[in-house]
């Protein structure tokens, strides 16, 4: 064990001390701030204007709105029903930004639908929601009751739009949190690409240059290959954590010095925006002075950045060591320095793999191929966190624990394996990699 942290120490400190390791560590959470700043900044720069089409078969609003026009609001009504999909294509409906829904059942369960095709401000969800409220309320008090329309609003039950894209009409990605999952699931791959292939190109360096027969008079196989493992993944580790300490404390000064009354604004709650716009008479022409930011509350309100970073690292100290026995093995076995390239294609495609399955368990959260991926060991790091960001339904959170087992006998088994090709394989010059020499290595002792 004394020789393996030794040849730890040596590739840590070899990692860590050149060039390429400190720039990355400077401009990588750098560019990721300033991505962040971006859409901080701009991400709530949405739609000011719409024209609204209303779908209104029954003519239930009678092709009345409000007494006085909006300058930030068009409307237009239809007398046929007008499916979702013939909206979103349909070229005589290309002109309206946004299609309202309005039948008998929204008079009963005070729910509607407002599909829109570009997101709209929160503002001006707020004002459609507002406007289209005040006009239903006009009808149910003609239709169902004696009252005044001041004693009705007195006891009134809110109407509920839902506002969706119209590309999207069942809502399945409006869950920003799950791109906080892709994020660092993405994150997880992209440092093991850089670290798993360093370690690749590192093994087979020295065995093209034969320092490898030199190290091997003094340890074991087993233990160099172990050491060059622990030593570059401390050294991500390092990396990593610079990075995590970096963007923390450029989201902070971000969020005290460059926007705080926008944060102050963008972070309080959409509860409270519907609160002023049932008040406000005046609400058709005044929108307010800031957009409400969707990525602003996700980073500052709606992330648990503390267990999120837990189960993040335990996914890429896991990831790490799983793939890096794959590509240890490969290493190893390669004839020469250049041989090994053909090999590189298909573990690069295997990583990328690795982030498009966080992507699908995204877009299908619920799906059977999702949960397969989510215990698959080549895939779980994305897929779990991924799925720890939407948040596990009651009973399921046992599910994870089960993941982390998987994961553990799986790098356990890939070492045993990968021990035993690097120890045949490690001291085999000038041959051809093929896939046979796999099989045949591990089962040799």
């Amino acid at each position: 064990m004394r020789n393996t942290w030794i040849i730890a120490r040596r590739e840590w400190r070899e990692r860590v001390g050149s060039r390429a390791f400190i720039l990355f560590s400077i401009l990588g959470p750098l560019v990721v701030l300033t991505i962040m700043y971006i859409l901080f900044a701009y991400s709530g720069k949405t739609a000011k204007k719409w024209n609204v089409l209303i779908a209104d078969p029954a003519e239930i609003m009678e092709n009345k709105i409000a007494a006085r026009v909006d300058p930030n609001v068009t409307y237009s009504f239809a007398d046929n029903y007008i499916e979702t999909e013939e909206f979103a294509n349909a070229k005589v409906y290309q002109e309206f930004d946004a299609m309202v829904e309005i039948n008998e059942k929204v008079l009963g369960n005070k729910v509607g639908f407002v599909f829109y095709r570009q997101i709209p401000s929160k503002a001006l969800e707020k004002t459609v929601q507002y406007q289209i409220e005040r006009r239903l309320e006009e009808v149910l008090v003609a239709r169902f009751t004696d009252l005044t329309l001041l004693d009705f609003r007195k006891i009134k039950q809110p109407i509920l739009l839902s506002f969706r894209s119209v590309y999207d009409p069942e809502d399945k990605s409006a869950d920003k949190r799950a791109w906080v999952g892709m994020f660092f699931g993405a994150l997880i791959f992209i440092f093991i690409a850089l670290f798993a292939m360093t370690l690749l190109r590192s093994i087979s360096r020295e065995k093209s240059n034969r320092i490898v027969e030199v190290i091997l008079a003094s340890v074991k196989p087993t233990q160099l290959m172990l050491g060059k493992i622990i030593g570059v993944g401390l050294s991500a580790i390092v990396q990593c954590s610079i990075w995590i300490v970096v963007i923390a404390i450029g989201l902070s000064l971000m969020k005290s010095t460059l926007f705080p009354d926008y944060m102050a604004q963008n972070i309080d709650s959409a509860g409270n925006v519907i609160s002023q716009a049932a008040n406000d008479t005046d609400l058709m022409g005044n929108t307010g002075v800031y957009e409400y930011n969707e990525f602003v509350d996700l980073v500052f309100e709606r992330i648990q950045f503390g267990p999120m970073l837990f189960v993040f690292a335990l996914c890429l100290i896991g990831g790490y060591l799983f793939y890096s026995a794959i590509f240890s093995a490969v290493g190893a076995s390669v004839g020469s320095e250049s041989d090994g390239q053909q090999f590189v294609i298909p573990l690069v495609l295997l990583l990328c793999f690795g982030v498009y399955a966080g992507y699908y368990a995204m877009i299908n959260p619920d799906a059977p191929l999702t949960t397969g991926l989510y215990y698959l060991p080549f895939t779980a790091p994305s897929v779990v966190l991924v799925k720890f960001a939407l948040g596990f339904a009651p009973g399921e959170e046992h599910t994870l624990w089960l993941v982390g087992l998987i994961l553990i006998l799986s790098c356990v088994l890939f070492f045993y394996l990968a021990g035993r090709i690097y120890k045949n394989g490690i001291l085999q010059f000038g041959h051809r990699l093929k896939l046979r020499h796999f099989f045949k290595w591990t089962r040799n002792n």
